[in-house]
């Protein structure tokens, strides 16, 4: 009996490896990166994160003029300054460069955040355009970057990109 069970075990083994191998199996690979690069809502988030900083970032760079300005006035009339003068002056300069750094670290804290809410609204829209190209084209796997290798047939980020640029 043990000899029935071991060729019914075999046999069985045998019927799925081929059934496996019969059945085809369609695999699809993107490439996030060039996404992100080529995405035209890239460029669409660059412009409007740029265009909310802006006044901001203008502010510092007003700001670094007035603290070069103010040095400037310093190193040239430093001498011909009362001791009072000068003191007022260098608290002032120091005062605006503390103020200055303050912003300026806001600032970046504030376009980190944003960037990263913007990605993440980027790779919502690349997941549901993956998945829409995945499910038009019959795809049973899509893997993303990371992969050691993928065969340019099996690549669908260009499909992927052409869907993103029609919303």
């Amino acid at each position: 009996m043990s000899h029935f069970l071991k060729s019914i075990l075999v046999a069985s083994l045998m019927t799925f490896a081929m059934s496996a191998q019969s059945a085809d199996l369609k695999v699809g690979y993107v490439q996030v990166d060039k996404i992100l690069q080529d995405a035209p809502q890239t460029a669409e988030s660059g412009k409007k994160l740029e265009k909310e900083f802006s006044p901001r970032s203008q502010e510092l760079d007003r700001m670094a003029k007035q603290i070069k300005d103010l040095e400037t006035i310093l190193d040239k009339e430093g001498l011909t300054l009362s001791e009072s003068e000068r003191r007022t002056k260098e608290r002032d300069a120091q005062n605006i460069k503390i103020e200055f750094q303050r912003k300026q670290r806001e600032l970046r804290e504030d376009i980190n955040l944003r960037k990263n809410e913007e990605l993440g609204a980027l790779q919502d829209r690349i997941n549901k355009a993956v998945q829409s190209v995945s499910e038009a084209e019959g795809y049973d796997l899509v893997v993303y970057s990371g992969v050691a290798y993928a065969s340019k047939k099996i690549d669908i980020t260009d499909k992927v990109l052409k869907m993103l640029g029609k919303k």
